[in-house]
């Protein structure tokens, strides 16, 4: 299993953090590999040291990928949590007070966007 935490948004508008694990499946030589989870494209992103980005919701539900650097993330419910390097999210509070996020370590960080298509409710087909 591979934990991917989730950003979303209850319907009172609050945004809320959840766990979510995504089954990986024996391919042999190659490893374990998820089903395919249909995407519309990719984007990278690189922030500066300063980064700090105010109340704000998800332009769509996409994965984010976190490269390296460090950051803290707040959702409206309050709770804070922090994310490096190698950590996955999945955003996907587009609607409601959104969440807030800022660079904890005085370092530029890289980041690999993930868009997802809009049904794209659940992981695809088996690879």
């Amino acid at each position: 299993m591979l934990k991917v935490t989730r950003i979303f948004t209850s319907p009172d508008g609050e945004s809320h953090f959840d766990e979510e694990e995504i089954e990986l499946f024996d391919k042999g030589e190659i490893g374990r590999l998820s089903k395919s989870v249909p995407a519309r494209g990719v984007m990278f992103r690189e922030n500066e040291a300063t980064y700090n980005y105010d109340w704000h919701t998800a332009p769509q539900r996409q994965y984010v990928v976190l490269l390296d650097g460090e950051i803290e993330i707040e959702v409206s419910d309050g709770e804070k949590r922090r994310f490096r390097g190698g950590d996955i999210l999945l955003v996907e509070d587009t609607t409601g007070k959104g969440h807030r996020s800022r660079t904890v370590d005085n370092r530029s960080r890289r980041s690999l966007f993930i868009v997802l298509d809009q049904a794209a409710d659940q992981l695809g087909e088996s690879p």
